[in-house]
């Protein structure tokens, strides 16, 4: 009988410990414009928003992904975000935007991930040729040819890159299921670290001569976003 009891009990609490890591899958209100000054902020799902009646369209707006972007850096892109940090009022939403504007042949959005959203991308002009990685162990490559019009999607987490294989410019606009998707570009990260990582450490990771690492840590690590 104590081993009924023991079993219910166990049941009971797996139940019940289930429903206390649970989360709300969506906002408790319309919005929640974020805000920096927790003066006049009311305390809403964890952040700081304004309060809902000063609520005004410029919250919730932004202009310039019409704006092409000059593209005369070492990699040739740039990236215009449009995210929780240029709209207040997307906060909680978990939705943001990006235009992406690649120069002639050789415009490159570098090997990076946003570990906290997936992207669909869309071309909008030229054409790029663009992929990612899967994880480990497998570690595939899955890469497309993208013209006008095409859309293709990058997994959430997962290194990935665009490169413009046209001989004229190319723009392409990005969505991503987060208000603040974040990026790691892998080459900063791992060669423009401050401070830096140790080179026997990188040369014996990428299995190389520590003078290559030494080397590569003293480029200049151009951040296109």
């Amino acid at each position: 009988m104590k081993g009924v009891h023991f079993l219910v009990a166990f049941v009971f609490l797996a139940v019940a410990a289930s429903f206390a890591f649970a989360s709300d899958p969506s906002p408790l209100q319309d919005f929640c414009v974020a805000i920096n000054d927790t003066k006049d902020g009311v305390f809403v799902n964890g952040k700081f928003c304004k309060d809902p009646k000063l609520a005004t369209a410029k919250d919730f707006f932004f202009s310039g992904l019409d704006v092409a972007r000059n593209t005369s850096n070492p990699l040739g892109s740039v990236v215009t975000p449009a995210n929780v940090a240029q709209i207040p009022g997307l906060n909680t939403l978990g939705i943001s935007l990006a235009r992406v504007d690649y120069a002639p042949y050789g415009g490159l959005n570098p090997p990076h991930t946003h570990p906290r959203a997936t992207e669909i991308l869309t071309v909008l002009e030229g054409t790029l040729y663009v992929g990612f990685v899967t994880s480990n162990p497998d570690n595939r490559l899955i890469t497309k040819v993208l013209n006008p019009g095409d859309v293709f999607v990058f997994p959430v987490g997962l290194i990935h890159f665009q490169f413009n294989v046209g001989k004229a410019k190319a723009v392409a606009i990005a969505a991503l299921s987060s208000q603040n998707p974040g990026v790691i570009t892998i080459a900063n990260a791992v060669f423009g670290s401050t401070p830096p990582i140790r080179s026997d450490v990188l040369a014996k990771a990428f299995q190389v001569d520590k003078n290559i690492v030494d080397y590569l840590q003293k480029q200049f690590w151009y951040d296109n976003n």
